[in-house]
């Protein structure tokens, strides 16, 4: 498909740069899909169309739109249903440091985007043209003058790709994993970071309820709105929650940049659905149940481990699976999600979920009536098309 028709204006106003306190405050779009034409619909989406098609440019007799908070979440639970949420945590993965390559010294930033070994790490370095393989950065607290560092942790570049490199860190293990902790940053996404620095703040408001697996570089963002009220109201409500893990990359910030979604390579994650998980989901559809994916992130790894049968399985492993419209969904019923940036994968998987033009409609409703969108912002709850 024509990257274009993910297109779409967003004010800047809109970017949230802080979440809603509560966090269950935020506000919620209920997006019903019209019966009547997602058989046309789905066809529209699936064929070529002359015309750029932004939010703007959505048509008559698209879906039901009802404004709310994610506190009334509940309220459109059935018993039966399972929540599924996705437990990654998101550890302090930006970097400061310096490259000294005899005199000459620069300072270099380095956001960690995936683990490949005890010591590896791939990471995007900036400016990268001042490093190249072999050249040892040390991160840590610098002085002034860049002559004493404190608490440092030494890497060497393996290797560089455009402004991707392969760091080999002097620690490895639960030693690097604390190194971490201890001189990171929380990687806040770009069209944040751009507009402020990070703050203590961030490292508990970039963080979910359920964070409990370290190794994600970005938060799973529909799984910020949960407060221990909500959940408390889940679960008299009779719906249960269970976990997955998806470990976010940082491709999730990336836009498409080819012309054709069929040209666009994915970026991979490691994610896990447990034994005892999809057991529980495999029960919950057998009593007539929804399966309700909290974020993108959880719906991705569990369409990975779900059979063409619909019987999820469990997993381990990397996916890099890749959504768009004409994607027959196995698992889902049901997504909560936040507002995606134009022309992202992710605005491309809630269109395959709810229909394009639902879509369309949908994130022009948002941006008239001032919603706040992408990490820090609202949410939106879909049912599935079809």
């Amino acid at each position: 498909m024509r990257v274009d028709l993910f297109d779409f204006d967003l004010p800047q106003e809109r970017i949230a740069l802080r979440p809603a306190e509560p966090r269950d405050s935020a506000r919620m779009l209920v997006v019903h899909q019209d019966r009547r034409s997602s058989d046309r619909q789905a066809d529209t989406d699936r064929r070529p169309s002359d015309q750029h098609a932004g939010p703007a440019a959505a048509k008559s007799g698209g879906p039901g739109l009802a404004d709310r908070f994610v506190r009334d979440l509940p309220g459109f639970l059935q018993p039966n249903d399972v929540l599924v949420v996705n437990d990654t945590r998101v550890i302090p993965a930006r970097l400061n440091g310096v490259r000294v390559r005899g005199e000459n010294v620069a300072r270099i930033e380095a956001t960690l985007i995936k683990r490949e070994g005890s010591n590896l790490w791939r990471a995007l370095a900036k400016p990268g043209k001042r490093i190249a393989p072999g050249d040892r950065i040390r991160f840590g607290e610098a002085s002034e003058s860049m002559a004493c560092l404190l608490a440092a942790l030494d890497a060497d570049v393996v290797r560089r790709n455009e402004g991707e490199v392969l760091l080999a860190f002097h620690l490895d293990g639960a030693a690097l994993d604390e190194a971490i902790e201890r001189l990171g940053h929380m990687p806040l996404p770009p069209y944040i970071a751009a507009r402020r620095a990070d703050d203590d703040k961030d490292s508990r408001d970039y963080q979910t309820i359920f964070a409990r697996e370290a190794g994600a570089v970005a938060a799973p963002t529909a799984g910020l709105h949960f407060t221990p009220d909500l959940l408390g109201a889940i679960e008299a409500r009779g719906a249960k929650i269970h976990c997955v893990t998806l470990h976010v990359g940082a491709g999730t910030f990336l836009p498409v940049k080819v012309d054709d979604t069929d040209t666009h390579v994915m970026h991979s994650e490691w994610g896990s659905v447990g034994a005892d998980a999809a057991a529980a989901l495999n029960a919950a559809r057998e009593k007539g149940g929804r399966i309700v994916a909290v974020g993108t992130t959880a719906l991705r790894i569990l369409e990975s481990a779900t059979t063409e049968e619909g019987v999820v399985q469990p997993f381990s492993g990397d996916t890099a699976i890749f959504i768009t419209p004409g994607y027959r969904f196995r698992a889902v019923d049901v997504l909560m999600t936040n507002f995606h940036l134009p022309r992202s994968t992710l605005f491309m998987l809630v269109s395959a979920f709810a229909g394009l033009q639902t879509m369309q409609a949908a994130y022009a409703h948002a941006i008239r009536e001032n919603y706040r969108f992408y990490s820090y912002g609202d949410a939106c709850l879909l049912m599935r098309a079809g």
